[in-house]
């Protein structure tokens, strides 16, 4: 337990001393106009209070990205505790701050945009049907997840429980942002608020549970051997680093009224995921007598067996259990209707479409929802496995925009491009290593990782060695 305390108090002071670093690199300015200002339409661009729209932002971004992958992540010891605190800090929250206040410079505009306007057209085409990729993975997980827990609380099968979130997730994504999402979050986030802290009193108070991995020691203790790196780094991806963020961020910047409260929005709601992660890599690391045991209850129902099991045995299996998971549940609902809002506005971007009559949205809204459907009968894991590369894959890009942004403006982009680097190195390696990619051995996966990541850095040097600091989109 006093690990995890540590851990929280290094990530609050990250935000208070890393977060203010970041934002004065950046150079937010509070008399410019923002875009719930110039572009106010009522449906998307709606100016909202700070601490609403904070709210909004963490319940967009915390998925069951902090939940199911830093369960799954304390297989491999108490590294996974290290890896959210040091992920949040100099690279999730950095990427986070960065995608919603390019995007809040270029009027609101989603990430395919906000990629290209500093990284060129053909990364914004990329972007384009990539981050469509990307969405419909995230909102089909966020479907199937909370599905199969609700189901296994009622008993009402997991088809029915799919098919009225999907139907939420429809109606969610085409009314107006401040009709569902700006009413109901604080109720959510009450409920997220009583999980996180519920839980953690009710570890505390145990007497029946401590870290079965002892110590500081950071020796991989996965019971099936599997390599630390790349993997934890690619399971731990939301509470850490998440590309999926670099879709949500935009969405929010389309409802702040005033630049100055960017760093709080952005780069502190990615510390609160971090400490929603640090509190599950915990309780998997301290409610099971090994790394084994916790294998074994995840080989009776996956991640969403153990929520249940944990929050169960340190709170009864009466209404606190039971909101305990309702908390749980709501993460990737929260997160779910917003991705596909999100891919919404992506399309319409790329079409040109306005969103402001309904009927438009429909048009749009329609065909993904179907595509999303069928991706739905996909294999849960496999969809998860190819969510994980290609969330991190999008957060490799968007920190090269963002250090390109940097570069271009003459400013210090190493706090965007050494993150940069090193997930472009993690991507690269898993792909090379994974079965779902070219199955190499590791010895080689690694030479591919390092390589790719030398090439990263070279092309970004080359690419900006003589570029002007003004007179660029999104420059300051």
């Amino acid at each position: 337990m006093a690990l995890f305390l540590i851990c929280v108090a290094l990530l609050i002071a990250g935000y208070f001393v890393y977060g203010a670093l970041v934002d004065r690199i950046f150079g937010p300015d509070s008399n410019r106009a923002v875009p719930s200002q110039s572009m106010s339409d009522g449906v998307d661009y709606v100016g909202m209070s700070t601490p609403k729209v904070f709210l909004i932002q963490i319940l967009n971004i915390a998925g069951l990205g902090p939940i199911f992958g830093p369960i799954l992540g304390a297989l491999y010891g108490p590294t996974a505790l290290i890896w959210i605190v040091i992920g949040s800090i100099f690279a999730g929250a950095v990427h986070d701050y960065f995608a919603g206040m390019l995007s809040l410079r270029s009027n609101g505009e989603s990430v395919p945009n906000v990629v290209g306007h500093e990284l060129g057209i053909g990364f914004k085409q990329f972007m384009n049907y990539f981050s469509i990729v990307v969405l419909l993975l995230v909102g089909v997980v966020f479907v199937l997840g909370p599905g199969k827990l609700l189901a296994n609380m009622t008993g009402m099968p997991s088809w029915a429980w799919v098919a009225i979130i999907f139907g939420y997730y429809f109606f969610a994504t085409i009314v107006p942002i401040d009709k569902i999402i700006g009413r109901l979050y604080p109720i959510f986030g009450a409920l997220l608020l009583f999980m996180s802290i519920g839980l953690t009193i009710g570890l505390a108070l145990s007497p029946d549970h401590s870290f079965y991995a002892a110590g500081l020691s950071l020796e991989n203790t996965h019971p099936t051997d599997l390599p630390l790196w790349p993997l934890m780094f690619i399971t731990i991806a939301c509470g850490a680093i998440s590309g999926f963020h670099a879709t949500q961020s935009p969405l929010m910047a389309r409802c702040l009224t005033n630049e100055r409260h960017g760093r709080t929005v952005f780069y502190g709601a990615m510390i609160g995921e971090g400490i929603i992660g640090l509190i599950w890599a915990t309780l998997g690391l301290s409610f099971y007598e090994s790394a084994q045991a916790l294998q074994d209850s995840l080989a009776s129902g996956g991640p969403a067996y153990v929520v249940k099991e944990v929050a169960s045995g340190l709170l009864g299996s009466g209404v606190g259990a039971t909101l305990a998971v309702l908390g749980v549940i709501i993460l990737p609902i929260t997160s779910g209707d917003t991705a596909f809002r999100s891919a919404r506005l992506i399309i319409a971007e790329y079409i040109k479409m306005p969103q402001s009559a309904a009927a438009k949205r429909l048009m749009i809204a329609v065909p993904l929802f179907a595509l999303g459907f069928a991706v739905s009968l996909a294999e849960f894991g496999v969809i998860w496995r190819y969510f994980g590369w290609a969330n991190q894959t999008l957060a490799a890009i968007m920190l090269w925009a963002a250090a390109a942004h940097l570069i271009k403006a003459g400013k210090f982009h190493w706090i965007c491009s050494v993150p940069a680097t090193f997930m472009t190195a993690v991507t690269f390696t898993y792909l090379a290593n994974a079965k779902i990619g070219f199955g190499l051995p590791m010895e080689y996966a690694n030479m591919i990782g390092i390589a790719a990541a030398v090439v990263a850095v070279v092309a970004f040097f080359y690419a900006f060695r003589k570029k002007p600091a003004v007179g660029q989109a999104g420059a300051d």
